[in-house]
Order: structure tokens, then C-alpha cells, then sequence
């Protein structure tokens, strides 16, 4: 076996979203308002993840333009080029090569027990691709193939990042070295989960059929307005208590929007609005999502009329993204003992 000195690098995060659809206030508050806070914390690499997009099947000529969508959301959320790397996966080779490692390392039954697989593939569990049951193998060579140490994740995701866990030590053990470090979860602050605006027990969600359900990035003033007032609530008045908050999700949840949009508490919310009718609250909340997301729609609606600018910043972070995983992955090439390498 090859010893291999410790990775003594920086503390670096790596998350990824996948270009499958808009994103909305949901994926703005859970995420990408903390990786533009992160940035200034620790070294960042973002990836739009195309390759794990591609698990079904998309319309390449879609793919392209939504994965230039993710790209201008990032930017417009204020993710800068020159903190953080946001670059597409599929233009860093590392990702794949390193995920057949990880599929020669990672054992059948690890993988039989990731849940999603299960619930995306349903019963239609044999007509799936194969990538969709082994991408969670993919994911921790996402993770791994820059050594990422924290991960930002949600409660949907935490399975996966032990799988990411379990392959670095096995990988370790096997080849007696202390090479890839074990990434833990990295959950800050609230609005990590937002819920629809039509039911307030179902996560806000890009694939739910229902437009009014959702607050898109790319929805004008007008459109976020309308939608907040629309949203379900239910008969009573705001609640004068967090005790008299519980038991009614669809209050909760736009509780905890206006709170993370103003970076206050739910109790301060709910101090505030004690007793007063929905005719109020709503309204403010309303100003607050527009005042808050006008100037990011505007922004992401100019780098989309010019695509050419983007696909230059994306290649630009690709080569930079490279730069740490391609040395990383012929570091592992190394330890498992293939010639020439």
C-alpha cells in the first residue's frame, strides 16, 4: 500500500444544484443566500450538476439554457467569480473518473438502502437508468474530488453525504492511507425550508404543477405580489404566540419566509403581527419578497441576454475547478497503483 501524507488544506465547502428546472424562493433561502455568505468564510466551489441532470432524460438543447439559468441565479444572488468557483460539472472530467473509483470502492448494499432512489424511481424501479441508482456515488466523487471538508445540506440530502463518508474511509482503509478527508454536514440558520405556498406540509418544489405554489427567481413584481396575497392561510388571524404558530403550517410558513427574507426571527414576526388579520401581514410580506428579489430577477434577466458572457465565466471556473480536482484524482490514480500515472 502507498502511504500518502494528510490532506492539510483549507477548510473548502463544495454543494451542487441541478439545471432541471427554475429555481425559486425555496432554493434562494435554503441555499443560495447562504453560499453567497459562506464565500466570505471559506474557500467555495459551486457546481451546476448537468451529469447528475442527465440521470433522466433531458432535452439537450433545454439542458443548455437551463444550466445557463442556474448559472445567471448564482451570479445574481451575489456568488462572486472572484471568492467562490461556479462552473458546470460536466466540464471537469474528474467527477466521472473519480465516480468509477467510488464504484469499485462503495459496496451494493449501501447504495440498496439510499431512499431517494426509491422514491424518484417508484415502481417503475427496473426501467430506470443506472445512473440514477449509482448517482449518490457520483455525488460524494463530486464531493471528494476537491476534498470538500463541509458540505451544505438539507434533511433530504444527509443520507447521501454518509455514503460520501463511508467511501472516503473505505477508500482509506483499503489503501492504508489518510488521503481523503470525511465531509461533514454544513446546516446554517433558517429557511432552509420553505414550504408551497398552496399547502404548507409539501416543500416548496419546481416540479409541482401548480405555478401559484412557488415564488419563481424569474417572476416580475406584479407576479410575487399576486402570488403571496393568493397564498392558503386559514380562517383565524396572525397568532399572538409561537405556541398558538404550531398546528397551522400554511401561517408557519410564511412566518418563517418574511423571517428569513429579514433575517429576523419567527418570534419577532409573530410579536410584530399579533392579532392582525392576513389583509396586513400578507401585504408587508409581499413588499418584502419584491424589495428583496426585484433587484435579483433584473440582474439575472441581463446575464440571460448574454449567454455568450456566461458560457465564458462557466468555462473560465471550469478551469479553475480543474486545476484542484485534476491534481487530486492523479493523486488517487497513484495510490491505487495503475502504471504511468
Amino acid at each position: 500500500m502507498t502511504d500518502q501524507t494528510p490532506y492539510q488544506g483549507p477548510n473548502r465547502v463544495f454543494s451542487g444544484v441541478q439545471p432541471s428546472g427554475a429555481l425559486h424562493l425555496g432554493n434562494y433561502l435554503g441555499a443560495l443566500k447562504k453560499f453567497v455568505d459562506l464565500q466570505d468564510e471559506m474557500e467555495c466551489v459551486y457546481a451546476i450538476v448537468d451529469l447528475h441532470a442527465i440521470t433522466v432524460w433531458q432535452d439537450p438543447k433545454q439542458l443548455a439554457v437551463q444550466t445557463r439559468e442556474i448559472a445567471a441565479a448564482f451570479l445574481a444572488s451575489g456568488v462572486d467569480p472572484k471568492k467562490a468557483i461556479v462552473y458546470n460539472q460536466s466540464a471537469v472530467r474528474a467527477h466521472t473518473e473519480l465516480a468509477w473509483y467510488f464504484n469499485c470502492v462503495a459496496r451494493t448494499g449501501w447504495v440498496n438502502r439510499m431512499t431517494q432512489f426509491k422514491d424518484k424511481a417508484g415502481k417503475n424501479a427496473e426501467k430506470a437508468s443506472v445512473g440514477l441508482y449509482t448517482y449518490p456515488v457520483l455525488q460524494a466523487a463530486d464531493i471528494l474530488a476537491f476534498k470538500g471538508t463541509h458540505v451544505p445540506v438539507g434533511e433530504d440530502q444527509k443520507q447521501h453525504l454518509e455514503l460520501s463518508r463511508d467511501i472516503a474511509t473505505k477508500f482509506n482503509h483499503d489503501f492504508g492511507v489518510d488521503f481523503f478527508p470525511l465531509p461533514e454536514p454544513l446546516i446554517k440558520g433558517a429557511g432552509a425550508r420553505v414550504m408551497s405556498l398552496r399547502d404548507g406540509t409539501a416543500k416548496m418544489s419546481k416540479s409541482d404543477p401548480s405555478d401559484n405554489s412557488r415564488i419563481n427567481l424569474t417572476d416580475n413584481a406584479d407576479t410575487i405580489s399576486k402570488k403571496i396575497r393568493k397564498a392558503k392561510t386559514d380562517g383565524g388571524m396572525m397568532p399572538e404566540t409561537m405556541e398558538e404558530l404550531e398546528g397551522r403550517p400554511e401561517v408557519k410558513n410564511l412566518v418563517g419566509i418574511y423571517a428569513a427574507l429579514s433575517e429576523r426571527s419567527d418570534a419577532d414576526i409573530v410579536a410584530e403581527y399579533a392579532g392582525q388579520g392576513f389583509g396586513v401581514f400578507k401585504p408587508a410580506l409581499a413588499d418584502l419578497a419584491v424589495e428583496t428579489l426585484a433587484p435579483i430577477t433584473e440582474l439575472m434577466n441581463r446575464y440571460l441576454a448574454a449567454p455568450d458572457e456566461l458560457d465564458r465565466i462557466l468555462s473560465n471556473a471550469a478551469d479553475q475547478a480543474s486545476e484542484i480536482a485534476d491534481p487530486i484524482v492523479a493523486d488517487v490514480r497513484r495510490i491505487i497503483g495503475f502504471s504511468g500515472a
